[in-house]
């Protein structure tokens, strides 16, 4: 655990740094639920474990290795199922318990409302603790990182879609919680981004060829954040 950095948000409230990604853990007064299991650390259940004694679930807000490091110790988790074909094929296990947009999960005088995400993969997902009005976002939201939109499960198209209806949800969270980069950043990013995304699909931002795990990718600099898409 020497990478990892614990950070108590509030009370019932923790962001547990792994690197250059983060995952969450948040109880209610009946039980605990971890957003994403991390990816360098392979025991996010145990780290939970230490700071609550309520029973712990998992639910990952997309599959893709970064955010299911520690998923082999849970024998179920929560995840979209447009999600499963890519998390079989990265080896991940366990079964999984279908969420779908709009659905609630509450952890006991904590509602938890899931809003599907589409686009950076096909089944991202974002998290809305209501009473608390903060939107957990995974990583179609980012300020200062990378949004990778580079290969077979990436859709620039439905990634535009998902942020002009997130901007429904808007009157309901002050502020967003990505999984990379800045934290936390205005619900206004959201504009940005699918502005910036628009613009990419337009031809109005010159990219730069860079490598990527071996892969010949595209980097758009948009100012606050940066894509990492296919090349044409």
């Amino acid at each position: 655990m020497s990478d990892i950095n614990i950070i108590q948000i509030n009370q019932n409230t923790w962001r547990i740094e792994d690197q250059d990604v983060r995952f969450f853990l948040l109880t209610g007064s009946e039980k605990a639920l971890l957003i994403d299991s991390g990816m360098n650390v392979h025991n996010a259940k145990d780290i939970a474990e230490s700071l609550t004694e309520l029973p712990v679930s998992l639910l990952n807000t997309h599959s893709d290795r970064d955010h299911i490091g520690s998923n082999s110790q849970f024998e179920h988790f929560y995840m979209h199922p447009a999600e499963e074909a890519h998390y079989r094929e990265s080896g991940g296990t366990g079964e999984l318990i279908p969420v779908m947009d709009e659905d609630i999960l509450d952890l006991g005088n904590r509602k938890l409302k899931i809003i599907d995400l589409p686009g950076h993969t096909p089944g991202s997902i974002a998290v809305l603790d209501t009473a608390n009005r903060v939107l957990i976002s995974g990583d179609p939201i980012q300020e200062n990182g990378r949004i990778f939109m580079f290969g077979n499960h990436r859709d620039m198209s439905s990634y535009i879609k998902s942020l002009e209806r997130l901007e429904q949800f808007r009157g309901e969270f002050d502020e967003i919680w990505p999984s990379h980069a800045a934290i936390p950043v205005s619900p206004d990013l959201i504009h940005k981004l699918r502005e910036g995304a628009a613009g990419i699909c337009e031809g109005k931002y010159t990219g730069a060829d860079i490598e990527m795990f071996g892969k010949k990718v595209v980097l758009y600099d948009i100012g606050f954040t940066a894509f990492l898409c296919d090349k044409k």
